[in-house]
């Protein structure tokens, strides 16, 4: 699903060579650094590069590593990913189960000013309270968010950001092969995606890597309109691979407001309790 290789492949070709202090002028043809060039720069053999990018060197020592990540100006997300990909443990990652804990319900209940949810690596929403089932409009048992925003065109409208988030999917399921090599929910997903969407296609190519925390998410709700909110990611212990998700509203905004108005809403249309899903494999 992802390898060395690739990734340095297309952080080589994403390097503006000025930034680096090479000239250039209008009979460059490559499309950012040569290969001789990224191993001059990182003091490494030029055969020796050649073969980290053919796959056929894998598992370059810290000193290398970090002088790669120099010359790709990675971020510590991408730094991150980069170690990943060359570690080979002794027992390859099991893949995180699905099963929520009691007593992360509760906490989900705790929260009814805001929409929250519990998510996997994946991005199957394995639990969410009343208030991000009314959100997302859809049953939460079996959904997958990732599917929702690139093969639901009918639901494509309710992320009024939705290039932004296709990259923050992408980004996100990046991070998650490169942990979880072996994971066969995972690689089916991904060849699901690429399958169903050219530009989850497009976007994969670019083996960009993502790990948002916190932001904003702005929806556009059919109900009560543009729902503008902050996003808080909380990665939950034990290695689950899980994080909860709480969507909150700036107080005394239109925000504020339109969440209680949806609150409101469903109370006429059934309560959407904490839900569950089935364990994942």
């Amino acid at each position: 699903m992802d390898d060395l290789a690739s990734f340095l492949r297309t952080r080589r070709r994403r390097v503006n060579p000025t930034s680096v202090g090479i000239c250039v002028d209008n009979r460059r043809r490559v499309e950012g650094l040569r290969r001789e060039e990224v191993a001059h720069l990182s003091g490494v053999s030029v055969d020796y590069y050649v073969r980290l990018e053919q796959g056929r060197a894998t598992q370059p020592s810290e000193q290398v590593l970090d002088a790669l990540a120099r010359v790709f100006d990675l971020d510590e997300t991408e730094r991150e990913h980069l170690h990943r990909l060359t570690r080979r443990p002794r027992r390859r990652a099991k893949a995180p189960g699905g099963r929520v804990r009691p007593e992360l319900l509760r906490v989900l209940d705790m929260v009814t000013h805001a929409p929250a949810l519990i998510m996997n690596h994946r991005l199957d929403v394995l639990a969410a309270n009343r208030l991000a089932g009314l959100l997302l409009g859809r049953p939460i048992p079996g959904l997958n968010t990732a599917r929702h925003i690139f093969l639901d065109e009918a639901e494509r409208g309710l992320y009024a950001d939705w290039e932004t988030c296709t990259l923050d999917v992408v980004g996100h399921l990046r991070l998650a092969a490169g942990k979880y090599p072996e994971d066969p929910g995972l690689a089916s997903l991904i060849g699901e995606l690429a399958m169903g969407s050219e530009r989850f296609r497009r976007l994969w190519a670019r083996a960009e890597v993502r790990a948002r925390t916190h932001g904003r998410k702005a929806y556009q709700h059919p109900l009560v309109g543009l729902l503008e909110l902050h996003q808080e990611n909380f990665a939950l212990p034990d290695e689950s691979g899980m994080e909860l998700l709480v969507l909150s509203a700036l107080a005394g905004s239109p925000a504020e407001d339109g969440l209680r108005l949806l609150a409101s809403l469903g109370t006429d249309s059934g309560d959407v309790h904490p839900t569950m899903n089935a364990r994942l494999s």
